[in-house]
């Protein structure tokens, strides 16, 4: 075979110079021969990375048992690692469903070429994002294949597969035969999707995001089945579909399970991730890197903390000022048409964004302009030192709960973004960490908490003004020192529960509605110390994604799951830049997604496997997850348990 190989390659070479020679071109050469080497190798169907063919596999006991491969020529008598765990024990699916799962192990053979869309539904509008949904589909899947297949060479010819042609009641994937076609299981496999109920593509915390997923397979002809009430439920749909895909690179087939049935629905409606872009400026390929994972691990809610006393990055069309004193620099900011564009990406995705500009406290850099436009003093005590009285960390700055002009910025600010984002249901006020230092400088004969309930009351219903008349259904603030005291209407205010089970379990019972956030175990930048000198870590120590995972702050709520929303993970971003993104969210945020979808009793030692595989994925998919355990105990599942 080498010396085949080696013939080939001098035989392509002479012949190249020549046809250039003869047309008065000068002749390209490859760029080095082992380029040539991946061309050549590629297109044989038994080509493999050679570590992979090392090991091989065969599940014994629903264990995948390693085995040193000796001689090559037995390979066809087993199985790569991810074929022998995706047939091998339990469905291997994240997060795991919630009603119904039933499949039969049995892989089957096919090519991406095979894909084909089927439609119905009698909304037009739905018609036009599910299309624009399954093209993500096609490319999340060209994607892991090319990730898979050429991991250290640039080449854009991947088996089987090309750009999508699209139709009007289906898309497919255009045919490229090649000779081994014919051994595929699978000739054709059209996916039919059913939308029927809703036309909304507007995501609320009334959604249906139901599904059903049934296969069928006879004689090459492999058919998905999608039944789903709305966009979003059958977006979940095919999202769990891709996931009983995968890429055999050591035989250069896709391949899925022979019979899939699936029946599921979350458990909880909201199902969120915090960022915040103020302390460190997150790019806008980073943001939506992120809210890609997110849809994988069928998280629906990405809670954008724009703002707060360290930049104002948001660069807001009636008072550009805020960004303009507030930014890092004019490069580190976020337009109206950023927002949008952010806002678009994610609803194809099954995500709402929700923006949040922290007031009253958190409003430092950005909001000292105002005296010099007429205003008056918009926020106080901006910059003030020591720090230490006067905020929770610098640098400090309180917003003026006593001068006009403070809500009418507010509210216009509340109307941008309401525009931008196609909130509906659901907004964000913040209302964390008043300190009143602050305010008893400038205010000394009000009473303090008068102030900030008014003031919370004041933005609320400037936010109303700016929805167009419309008070959302669910408007949030952070829990804090305001809510213990249960003085906002609870039929007009939600609380985002940060602290402990005590304070929700009192909220819940005087009838709020409440979303868990809990710093015990949600709090993405716990375990890194302290940035400033001399100080120990504010909220030590690190939260892996077993306690992530094993957190059930419900557990004792039954009587309020009616009024417990969901749960969402925080990243707050003192001591994390966007080059660390991905590995402090993943894939600690997909144990989360796992627990409000389904909320399964398993063990944690029982969804090592399934988590590996799922982290696995996002590695394929370019998300640089943490690795969970080592190299070895992925090798060998089952002896590290």
């Amino acid at each position: 075979m080498g010396l085949f190989v080696a013939v080939l390659k001098t035989l392509i070479i002479l012949l190249s110079v020549a046809y250039s020679y003869q047309n008065g071109a000068t002749p390209k050469l490859p760029d080095s021969i082992n380029t040539m080497d991946l061309e050549i190798n590629s297109v044989h169907n038994g080509y493999s990375d050679p570590a992979e063919n090392q090991w091989v596999y065969k599940c014994v006991n629903n264990k995948c048992i390693r085995t040193h491969n000796d001689d090559l020529r037995k390979l066809n008598k087993s199985m790569s690692l991810l074929t022998c765990s995706m047939t091998c024990g339990d469905v291997k699916l994240w997060p795991y469903p919630t009603t119904e799962t039933q499949v039969k192990m049995k892989p089957l053979k096919f090519t991406l070429d095979a894909l084909l869309l089927r439609l119905h539904t009698p909304y037009s509008n739905v018609r036009t994002y599910f299309r624009s949904v399954f093209k993500i589909f096609l490319d999340d899947l060209k994607g892991m294949q090319r990730q898979k297949t050429f991991k250290n060479f640039d080449h854009d010819k991947i088996k089987s597969t090309k750009d999508p042609i699209i139709k009007y009641d289906e898309i497919s994937v255009d045919l490229m035969r090649n000779s081994t076609c014919n051994e595929s299981d699978i000739d054709i496999f059209p996916i039919n999707v059913f939308i029927n109920k809703y036309p909304d593509l507007s995501l609320s915390l009334d959604t249906d995001e139901s599904y059903e997923l049934h296969t069928i397979f006879n004689a090459g002809r492999y058919e998905a089945n999608i039944t789903a009430n709305s966009f979003f439920g059958a977006r979940h749909a095919l999202s769990t579909l891709q996931q009983l895909m995968w890429f055999d690179e050591r035989e250069s087939w896709w391949r899925t399970l022979s019979k899939i049935d699936i029946v599921d629905a979350p458990r909880f409606r909201y199902r969120g991730l915090m960022l915040d872009t103020s302390r460190h400026y997150i790019s806008i390929d980073a943001i939506k890197r992120t809210i890609g994972a997110m849809s994988h691990a069928k998280l629906n809610r990405f809670h954008w903390h724009i703002t707060d006393s360290q930049s104002f990055p948001y660069v807001s069309k009636h008072y550009p000022e805020l960004a303009e004193y507030g930014a890092y620099s004019r490069e580190e900011t976020y337009t109206l048409d950023d927002i949008r564009d952010v806002t678009s990406f994610a609803k194809l995705r099954g995500i709402q964004i929700i923006t949040e500009i922290d007031a009253p406290a958190h409003a430092g850099n950005g909001w000292d302009w105002g005296p010099k436009k007429g205003l008056g003093d918009l926020s106080l005590c901006i910059n003030q030192q020591p720090w230490t009285k006067f905020c929770g960390q610098p640098p400090c700055g309180q917003l003026n709960p006593k001068n006009n002009n403070t809500f009418l910025v507010l509210q216009k600010l509340y109307e941008e973004l309401l525009d931008a984002t196609e909130t509906t249901d659901y907004f964000h006020l913040g209302g964390d960490e008043v300190n009143m230092n602050c305010w008893k400088q400038h205010f000394e004969d009000s009473e303090l908490q008068d102030l900030w309930y008014q003031f919370t009351l004041d933005a609320a219903d400037r936010l109303t003004i700016a929805n167009k008349n419309i008070t959302p259904k669910f408007v949030t603030v952070w829990s804090s020192d305001l809510t213990k005291r249960v003085r906002l209407p609870r039929s007009r205010f939600a609380v985002q529960v940060w602290t402990g089970n005590k304070d929700a379990y009192a909220l819940l019972r005087t009838g709020y509605n409440v979303v868990f956030s809990q710093v015990s175990a949600w709090y993405f930048d716990c375990g890194f110390g302290s940035y400033l000198p001399g100080g120990v870590g504010v909220c030590d120590p690190y939260r892996s994604w077993q306690v992530v995972y094993g957190h059930r702050p419900w557990e004792k709520l039954h009587p309020y799951l009616k009024q417990i929303l969901g749960g969402e993970a925080c990243l707050w971003t003192e001591q994390v830049s966007e080059w660390q993104l991905d590995t402090r969210f993943w894939p600690r945020a997909a144990a989360l997604g796992e627990r409000l979808w389904s909320d399964p009793k398993q063990k944690i030692r029982d969804v090592f496997k399934r988590m590996s595989i799922f982290r696995n994925r996002l590695v394929d998919l370019g998300i640089k997850a943490e690795a969970i355990f080592p190299q070895y105990c992925a090798e060998n599942p089952g002896e590290c348990d």
